[in-house]
């Protein structure tokens, strides 16, 4: 089946183009040996005033884990441009946009060659891509085949997370914003059930999970870890019950706060704006 060989080439290889780089987190500040966005972290580890993403260190692996709290941000989804300068990149999309309106940007999912969502995808409330429950072919099955994979959506300041079976029973009004991925990290509160505490894999990897109080917490990893150090995050630290995986080796985050724009194709975006 064609989708799930785009499933595996948007998941396992580094896609043709530019290799990701990713961007210096900024200069120390003057008198101090801090970037901006560690002193932007206040003392209890949540994002300071004006910033969204903090660094953390998780496992002797460090990451940077961003909060979109429904009460000061709105998600969309958005897609990378497929032509132009910079196409296929978190910084092709954010040409000529008021930076000063956006909390972060991440990459939200997985593609094909051509830069579109593999899975269900809506933007704006328009679906431009239909709910994947295919099993894909033997031995091309990829991340997003890892069943359950599962489904990030919302509507307003209501955000959900659901595996893909419980959304398709149980879903029957479409939401603003959605994207498929997979494979589910936690489900109820339990890792995936074909995910090693500490699996061989190693990449550059990122996911969202919803914590008890509606908040959705994006992590990406800043050096290679494992799906299970990944799923232990959103479980030990952020005490999320349901969390995605959204892709691994062209995860990309743009923090405007901290001056981070990671650079490296891309598809669909996950865009998280202030109210």
């Amino acid at each position: 089946m064609f989708i799930a060989a785009l499933a595996l080439a948007a998941c396992e290889k580094q896609p043709e183009g530019e290799p990701v780089v990713r961007a210096e987190l900024g200069e120390a500040v003057e008198g101090t040996d801090q970037t901006p966005a560690q002193i932007a972290a206040d003392a209890n580890g949540e994002p300071g005033e004006g910033a969204a993403c903090r660094q953390a260190v998780f496992e002797s692996v460090p990451v940077t884990h961003c909060i979109a709290d429904p009460e000061r941000h709105r998600i969309d989804t958005a897609l990378a441009p497929v032509s132009g300068d910079n196409f296929g990149t978190i910084e092709g999309w954010a040409a000529g946009r008021n930076e000063s309106d956006i909390a972060f940007v991440m990459n939200g999912g997985m593609y094909g060659d051509d830069l579109r969502p593999i899975g269900y995808f809506v933007r704006a409330g328009d679906r431009l891509s239909e709910l994947d429950m295919g099993d894909g072919s033997a031995g091309i099955a990829g991340n997003f085949y890892l069943k359950p994979n599962g489904v990030f959506f919302g509507t307003g300041d209501s955000w959900r997370l659901l595996d893909s079976e419980t959304f398709l029973r149980t879903v029957g009004t479409r939401p603003q914003f959605g994207t498929q991925s997979g494979p589910m990290l936690l489900i109820d509160g339990a890792m995936h059930p074909e995910i090693q505490d500490n699996g061989p894999s190693r990449a550059i990897r990122n996911g969202v999970g919803i914590d008890a109080e509606g908040r959705a917490h994006f992590v990406i990893s800043d050096a290679p870890l494992s799906f299970g150090q990944l799923a232990r995050f959103f479980r030990d630290e952020i005490g999320a019950r349901d969390a995605l995986y959204l892709d691994g080796k062209i995860s990309a985050l743009w923090d405007p706060a901290s001056g981070r724009m990671d650079k490296g194709r891309v598809g669909p975006l996950l865009v998280v704006t202030r109210r």
